[in-house]
């Protein structure tokens, strides 16, 4: 197979949006890997060069091919993590390319359970050569970049937890009255239940970060924890047939949602276009070790839809800086009274903190807010 055809891939490929990850050595790589040599499902996949979402009748006029051989490729690519090919809202089934990252190849890959072989964890190194040398491109252009980068919308949403876990005790949630909800606005479900109980069909698969750091040999120091990562609705079934997750009851998901919580693991809901007035599609859940999106390991800003936003109780805090340990943004601290004390720029409202606060003096104030948090400057 011609470089150029593989070169064509990836351009078609990165058109479809996600991260703008150079068209480099390691990008071919990666491609090369996970596509194979079959000039069927290159060529497939270039059908897609002019637009990214087609219908079984575009795709035929396109490539000229049946109806029985594009099913046959476009199945194949959906397995490899290339395409999305469930119906839409109307029932018509849509084939769309999908991104390298966020959500595609990267995130397909590492869901499913991979064997630690020598190819799989070149396949790990692979990607994390490509996402350095993107990290790279923007320290480089930090001051350029970075304005720019904090436009974009929110990408998930958190969703708290409720209650404390050394006292047993709901977290006290407040309403900040400065904030007005027009009556006709969508207010999303802010209780994971809530979101688990809107769904039939819900899917669980591998954390895509840990497993794709598990790989390179660096496990996750938060928790053991991998099987935890959901699709919801349309996704559910993509990924169950594709071989990525596998079906869960709601209750097999509330428990292991649950037990995610007990290890500080931050809930983050995703949404169709980042429109959090959509059903959601996933549910991850976030260490601060592994996770792409954390502020240990964040390439482009981390942007956050929240509807809360922890407050503490200098009264009642002893300052022993569990809750310190416990943020994944880093955005609490202890002040010059030894108090606990946060930065509200800084604050997703996950309720971590407060979840694990051996005083039970941290509550949360309730009302919507976009956290934008840049990336750590290392140049």
């Amino acid at each position: 197979m011609s470089e150029a055809k593989y070169k064509k891939v990836a351009q078609a490929i990165l058109k479809v949006g996600g991260m703008p990850i150079p068209v480099n050595d390691t990008f071919l790589e990666i491609i090369k890997m996970l596509l194979g040599s079959d000039e069927e499902e290159i060529d497939m996949i270039l059908a897609f060069s002019r637009k990214a979402s087609q219908s079984l009748d575009q795709l035929k006029e396109r490539t000229g091919l049946s109806e029985e051989k594009i099913l046959d490729l476009t199945d194949k690519l959906a397995k490899k993590g290339f395409l999305f090919n469930q119906p839409s809202s109307t029932g018509i089934k849509v084939f769309r390319l999908l991104p390298i990252v966020n959500v595609g190849l990267f995130e397909y890959t590492f869901m499913k359970e991979l064997e630690v072989t020598e190819r799989n964890r070149k396949l790990a190194e692979l990607f994390t050569t490509l996402f350095k040398g993107l990290d790279d491109i923007i320290q480089d252009g930090y001051d350029n970049i970075m304005p720019m980068l904090l436009k974009a919308p929110a990408v998930d949403r958190t969703i708290p937890l409720y209650e404390n876990e050394p006292t047993g005790k709901e977290i006290l949630i407040t309403i900040n009255q400065d904030i007005e909800v027009p009556t006709e606005k969508v207010i999303p479900s802010q209780k994971i239940e809530e979101v688990v109980n809107k769904f039939d069909d819900i899917a669980v698969g591998h954390c895509f970060c840990r497993h794709h750091k598990d790989l390179e040999g660096e496990p996750c120091k938060q928790t053991d924890m991998r099987e935890n990562c959901f699709t919801l609705g349309k996704s559910a079934r993509h990924t169950v047939q594709q071989g990525f997750a596998r079906m869960v009851t709601k209750d097999e998901a509330i428990k292991i949602l649950k037990a995610s919580a007990k290890d500080g693991l931050v809930m983050k809901v995703y949404h169709p276009n980042f429109d959090s007035s959509k059903p959601e599609t996933s549910i991850c859940n976030c260490c601060r070790c592994c996770c792409g999106n954390s502020l240990q390991n964040a390439m482009a800003p981390m942007i956050n839809e929240t509807h809360h936003l922890s407050v503490f109780n200098h009264d009642l805090c002893v300052g022993c800086e569990t809750c310190v340990d416990k943020c994944v943004n880093g955005a609490i601290y202890i002040n010059d009274d030894g108090k606990a004390d946060r930065d509200a720029e800084k604050c997703i409202g996950c309720g971590v903190c407060a979840h694990f606060c051996p005083e039970n003096a941290i509550s949360l104030v309730k009302g919507k807010r976009i956290v934008k948090v840049p990336p750590l400057r290392k140049k």
